[in-house]
């Protein structure tokens, strides 16, 4: 259900919006790296939820990419 949600959602934007969310879930990525460097990280799992968020939204931009063509 969470997976289908965040698809839909990231299917209806355009790819400089796109572009902007994956700018920013790098950098959550590079926070949650850090703080779990620093054992101040409670819930690790959400370092995999982002990095699969992150490939998702890379997949999207290449499909966008490769329709435009």
């Amino acid at each position: 259900m969470k997976k289908t949600k965040f698809v839909e959602e990231v299917n209806g934007k355009s790819t400089t919006e796109l572009r902007k969310d994956l700018v920013a879930a790098k950098k959550e990525l590079f926070n949650l790296r850090f703080q779990n460097a620093t054992n101040q990280l409670d819930n690790t799992s959400r370092i995999k939820e982002v990095r699969t968020n992150i490939a998702r939204i890379q997949t999207i931009i290449t499909e966008k990419a490769k329709a435009a063509e």
